[in-house]
């Protein structure tokens, strides 16, 4: 809802380091709290689910290279929040996301596991995305074993 001005702006900041982070708020709601006058509507949209390969849309077209849109999303946080998070480090978590940068895939929000499928970007064809995630040295999430 913004102009092209601002959008070229805010990836302009991203470059520069003049914005720290990426995060996302991920407020889903039921549908029943959407289907409301747009007033009256909870506000959020499912964000967890799109924002990698929306971040990773700016390394494919080369807005940013994948160091930084990674670290955007990663240790940046952490660091604003000061946690021991977001980086791979002795005696750190053993959090990690294993992407395939290439895979090309179209953001389908019925598959969404959310609560959830409110999204501006539901048919967008996108590319990269998380193949397994690693919490704590435990698989939580393993692409294969879905569907």
């Amino acid at each position: 809802m913004r102009s092209e001005d601002d959008r070229q702006a805010v990836v302009a900041g991203l470059r520069d380091g003049a914005i720290d982070a990426i995060a996302s708020d991920h407020a889903p709601h039921d549908q029943d709290s959407k289907r409301q006058p747009f007033v009256q509507a909870a506000f959020g949209i499912v964000g967890l689910e799109t924002m990698l390969p929306l971040v990773l849309e700016l390394v494919h077209n080369e807005h940013l290279t994948l160091a930084r849109a990674l670290e955007t999303v990663t240790s940046a946080p952490a660091d604003l929040l000061k946690l021991r998070a977001g980086r791979l480090a002795k005696d750190g978590p053993a959090d990690l996301v294993l992407i395939d940068l290439e895979a090309p895939w179209r953001i389908d929000s019925k598959a969404f596991q959310s609560k959830s499928k409110n999204s501006p970007f539901d048919g967008r064809p996108v590319q990269g995305r998380a193949v397994r995630t690693v919490i704590s040295g435990r698989t939580v999430f393993d692409l294969s074993s879905e569907g």
